[in-house]
């Protein structure tokens, strides 16, 4: 399955230069949020910055292995790649390792892979596999279906992990699932239960309800396009039904800690020691985060020179929360850097999987254009306490090998794809 020379590649190196920026600055920031003293080994592998740079010098030969295999075997195989990280998932429940309270681990002696990572390509190869085969029509509901199940297994199964942040990345295929031709009351009907769950939380259920009821008379009054009485009565008895929903799963289904999480963020608690209680034990690490990018003003404290960073001040800073040294030490200028960087990156990736001539390659670019902006989005908006709380890596960025090769594999799939666009017809 290696390349044949008889054809023709032109791999795509502005792709391949912002992976790199990002991967050396990821790694930069690390070695400042990890370090323990003033002499500094680089090449100390019982650190965080140690073992990256073993993580990184690996992805290169990662990187070698996937642009030599043959464009045409991913697609050919997609389905296989699936199976067996599904059943790598499934294997957790019997042979994983619980590490702060989700069980998203094999250990093998004293290195650790988290499969849900890599389920993330598996499954943009899957949906692009069946959306682009000819016997597929994203508008029929039966398609739909199965396409929905392609993305709701692997999300349930790492659900029940204990590992929400990989699970809500999965909600980045619904974009893909839009472009591709999936009707538009699907993506009105997301954005309003995610709007009527908010206020649900934050307002009680009759608040909610009367809004979505002004709304309808809204729409009746200022829309030639008239609902229909039943239509108009459907509509209000779902919301009130959404709102009973969300606050039974709040109070019943989420954990203590996930409900405080969600309470901190929208100011839910009204006792004040209680919320203060509250904001000592679970926004502990984002209060020190908002802290840290505070304090680096414009242009940052210097490489290295962050207090907040070199105090340990957030725990875990080198994993989750390694934005928060980027606005520290490099300030408002770098931390714009960084946001430039990624989108640069997305929007690379947009415009490439819009030139593509095989349906499977466009579709699988989207894909992966979708779980990157969905990472970004999250893990930078929980670090400045835009978003609850969420543990998900910034892609490229956060410590991590297996995130690193999973970005990796799901990236240069996509960069040996685009570079077969020239032999296709």
């Amino acid at each position: 399955m290696v390349r044949d020379t008889n054809r023709h590649f032109k791999f795509d190196w502005i792709t391949i230069i912002l992976f790199l920026l990002l991967v050396g600055f990821g790694w930069l920031n690390i070695l400042s949020a990890s370090h323990t003293g003033t002499t500094i080994n680089y090449f100390d592998f019982s650190q965080p910055f140690g073992k990256q740079l073993i993580f990184i010098f690996l992805t290169f030969g990662l990187i070698i292995l996937l642009l030599a295999i043959d464009a045409k075997f991913y697609e050919r195989f997609s389905s296989i790649f699936y199976i067996i990280s599904m059943l790598s998932l499934v294997g957790l429940f019997i042979f994983g390792k619980n590490v702060n309270g989700a069980t998203s681990w094999y250990a093998f002696g004293g290195m650790t892979l988290q499969p849900s990572e890599f389920a993330k390509a598996a499954t943009a190869l899957a949906v692009a596999n069946y959306i682009s085969d000819l016997n597929t029509n994203i508008k029929s509901f039966k398609d739909q279906i199965r396409t929905f199940l392609i993305i709701i297994i692997p999300a349930i199964l790492v659900l029940l992990q204990n590992d929400t942040g990989s699970t809500i990345v999965y909600s980045a295929f619904f974009f893909v699932l839009y472009r591709e031709g999936l009707p538009k009351y699907y993506l009105t009907i997301g954005i309003a239960i995610i709007i009527l769950s908010v206020l649900s939380l934050k307002f009680g259920y009759i608040i909610t309800s009367a809004i979505a009821g002004l709304l309808v008379i809204a729409y009746q009054f200022f829309n030639k396009k008239k609902l229909r009485t039943y239509q108009s009565i459907f509509i209000i008895v779902a919301a009130i039904g959404i709102s009973f929903g969300v606050k039974f799963f709040y109070q019943s289904i989420l954990k203590p800690h996930q409900q405080d999480r969600i309470s901190l963020w929208l100011r839910l608690e009204k006792d004040p020691e209680k919320l203060e209680k509250m904001k000592q034990t679970f926004a502990y690490n984002l209060n020190e985060s908002e802290k840290a990018i505070s304090s680096g003003g414009l242009t940052g404290k210097g490489f290295m020179e962050g207090t907040r960073t070199t105090g340990k001040f957030v725990p875990e800073q080198h994993t989750d929360y390694i934005f928060s040294t980027v606005g520290e030490e490099w300030g408002f200028l770098g931390s714009a850097f960084v946001v430039i960087v990624f989108v640069l990156l997305l929007l690379r990736i947009l415009h490439l999987a819009e030139l593509q001539k095989s349906q499977f390659s466009r579709v699988y670019g989207y894909g992966v254009a979708s779980i990157i902006f969905i990472h970004f989005l999250v893990n930078i908006g929980m670090v400045m306490g835009l978003i609850p709380t969420i543990g998900i890596p910034l892609p490229l960025f956060s410590y991590g090998g297996s995130g690193l090769w999973a970005f990796t594999i799901l990236i240069f799939i996509f960069i040996k794809l685009d570079s077969n666009r020239i032999n296709e017809w």
